[in-house]
């Protein structure tokens, strides 16, 4: 029975829903066409499940028509009768429209929770279209053709239609203000972007193409020359197919091989250099959860959101980074999530309350963990040729994350100068009552050089803590947030306790006289100086830096908070021991006492500027009266 001419209105409530649609989808316009192509995919996906024993090409078009003003999304799914188009298009789609109006009124920040959440992935299409048409046609035997069209969502009229095969067509007649959805790069990137990985075939086809010629040889013919004749051979443009059916994450780990972890990584990154390695989540209990995260090499100057994680529901492209789902700490790796039982749209809000999403995010974590520990206990010539890179990633994981940090606290490595690797505990076995609880380190090896082979000397390592960005932080951590232990962490230049040594060498010397001259002859009333007793007695002296001011001054980046250097004397040392018994009046004292202090410095850090310039004439004028006196 032929389908008569019907008009009506769209069943809903609040009559400014449109409007409303269009304001707060704005900024995100072009996930009309993610949310009509996987709306085929579905259609396609509830046909196969109807015919089973279907071996029909299934795939969704997409047709830009310049010249028309449309663009046309066309799939061989399921269809629709006048019945459900009546049903699914004029009513479900707003029947929560009442609730929708006075949960979002006013709340800009939701915007993602419009499409999808409420049912209205099918009217994000009037964002950029003065009227919608639709042609559809049931697989059920005996089905009409229906047409349905509407101006602005709201009115609509419903006809006979024209399609021949089950389907559907959703015509868009494209407005002026978006006439780029009518250039096929255009389109080519949206449906790359959110379309790259769907279940079926994306098909693009570009209705102004024209056809091309090129010339081929004919099979058997020369020229007089003996060069081969040639024939024009005109190629009608072909529809390009957009997506990969079959991603690699969806794949059993076993069926991969690494070439194929890695070039999907460069296709889905843009990254040329080889991931370190990865991690291939394949999921279906209690969750359904597939996907590949990579630890990329990272940057020295890293920071909090260089990663990049894609998040797809059912190979459906939803978003990047979003952290309800995915922990903070992984945004620095890049990879794919894919959560088939997460909608398309969801707001930050119903994420941070999802018990569902929060399964996730603590199973992710999980098995990074689980990860890093396995090669640890496996592989660990292949984890400390990683660890210089992972490092920062790690240390981040530990300070953000409680349960990673538990999980992770026995394979954490330090770096030795000697280029070895070891764990807290295995540092604690190797030094013993030598460092008195302390970790001993150089977060600049190269400029504390000096300073390093004093302990080294003594048969104390000093691990390698050179990542600014991230060490300071994690060091405070490690000492008084959730990795508290009983050992606690000095810079090689931090204090000396680390080098002293029972001796009664030099026990006659005055702490406080030695104090004076040296704040006299430094014009520096606030230094503060002491004696030590050095296990090498060549050592004259030593400038300290209280660890934890320095520690505070770098954390929070206070260029302009003065240093507070302390220095301390080697009693043992014969010139320390001499200028204890100089006049303190004498010349020679003064540059011998700012001698010794300089050298102390540079063990630590360069002199600069002026400071390098007197330095440079006071040693000169020491060896002249050196050479006089000699």
């Amino acid at each position: 029975m032929a389908i008569e001419m019907e008009k009506g209105s769209v069943s809903i409530d609040a009559q400014n829903i449109m409007p409303v649609i269009k304001r707060w989808l704005y900024s995100d316009k072009d996930i009309f066409l993610r949310e009509v192509v996987s709306n085929g995919c579905d259609a396609i996906t509830k046909f196969r499940m109807l015919n089973p024993g279907s071996t029909e090409p299934m795939s969704v078009t997409v047709t830009v028509d310049k010249e028309a003003q449309e663009l046309r999304i066309s799939d061989t799914g399921i269809g629709m009768t006048a019945d459900e188009v009546r049903r699914y298009i004029n009513q479900v789609a707003f029947s929560s429209a009442t609730e929708f109006m006075k949960q979002f009124d006013g709340k800009e920040d939701e915007k993602n929770d419009i499409i999808g959440h409420f049912g209205l992935g099918f009217y994000s299409v009037f964002m950029v279209s003065g009227r919608v048409e639709i042609e559809t046609l049931s697989w059920t035997e005996g089905a009409e053709p229906v047409h349905w069209a509407s101006e602005d969502g709201m009115d609509f009229e419903i006809s006979e239609g024209s399609r021949t095969e089950h389907g559907t067509t959703i015509i868009l007649h494209i407005t002026e203000e978006e006439k780029e959805f009518l250039e096929t790069y255009r389109v080519r990137e949206v449906l790359k972007r959110y379309c790259g990985y769907m279940a079926y075939p994306v098909m693009l086809e570009d209705a102004g193409a024209k056809p091309t010629e090129r010339e081929e040889p004919i099979e058997g013919e020369t020229n007089e020359d003996g060069s081969p004749k040639m024939r024009k051979v005109i190629e009608e443009p072909k529809p390009e197919q957009i997506n990969d059916t079959a991603p690699l994450w969806l794949k059993k780990p076993s069926e991969c091989t690494d070439e194929e972890y890695k070039s999907f990584y460069h296709k889905m990154f843009s990254d040329y250099n080889d991931p370190l390695f990865w991690i291939h989540l394949n999921v279906d209990y209690p969750f359904n959860l597939k996907g590949i995260l990579y630890f990329p090499k990272l940057r020295r100057d890293f920071g909090p959101n260089d990663g990049q994680i894609k998040l797809f529901a059912g190979q459906v492209f939803v978003a990047e980074n979003i952290k309800e789902v995915i922990p903070e700490f992984l945004m620095l790796l890049k990879g794919v999530l894919d959560c088939p039982d997460l909608p398309l749209n969801v707001s930050r809000s119903f994420l941070q309350n999802d018990g569902y999403v929060k399964k996730i995010s603590t199973h992710i974590t999980k098995k990074v963990a689980d990860k890093l520990t396995s090669l640890f206990n496996t592989a660990r010539e292949d984890y400390q040729k990683y660890w210089d890179d992972i490092a920062p990633f790690v240390k981040y994981g530990c300070i953000t994350n409680e349960k990673f940090f538990n999980a992770v606290k026995d394979v954490l490595l330090y770096k030795l100068t000697d280029g070895t690797y070891v764990t807290l505990e295995e540092y604690k076995t190797r030094n013993g009552d030598k460092t008195k609880n302390k970790v001993f380190y150089a977060s600049d090896p190269k400029r504390q050089a000096a300073s390093i082979s004093l302990y080294t000397q003594r048969g104390i390592d000093v691990a390698v803590m050179d990542f600014r960005e991230i060490d300071a932080s994690f060091l405070n951590f490690m000492e008084y947030g959730g990795g508290k232990q009983d050992w606690t962490f000095a810079r090689v230049d931090a204090d000396v306790s680390g080098l002293t040594e029972e001796s009664d060498e030099g026990k006659e010397l005055d702490a406080e006289k030695l104090q004076e001259l040296f704040r006299k002859e430094l014009d520096n009333n606030q230094l503060d100086v002491s004696l030590a007793s050095m296990a090498n007695a060549d050592l004259i002296a030593m400038v300290t830096e209280d660890e934890q001011a320095r520690r505070f001054k770098e954390l929070y980046r206070m260029e302009n908070m003065p240093d507070s250097y302390a220095l301390v004397l080697n009693r043992r040392n014969p010139t320390v021991q001499a200028l204890a018994s100089r006049d303190p009046e004498d010349e020679m004292t003064a540059m011998l006492c700012r001698q010794v202090y300089d050298l102390a410095r540079m063990a630590a850090a360069p002199l600069e500027n002026d400071e390098i310039t007197a330095f440079l004439e006071r040693s000169q004028k020491l060896v002249g009266m050196l050479a006089k006196n000699s």
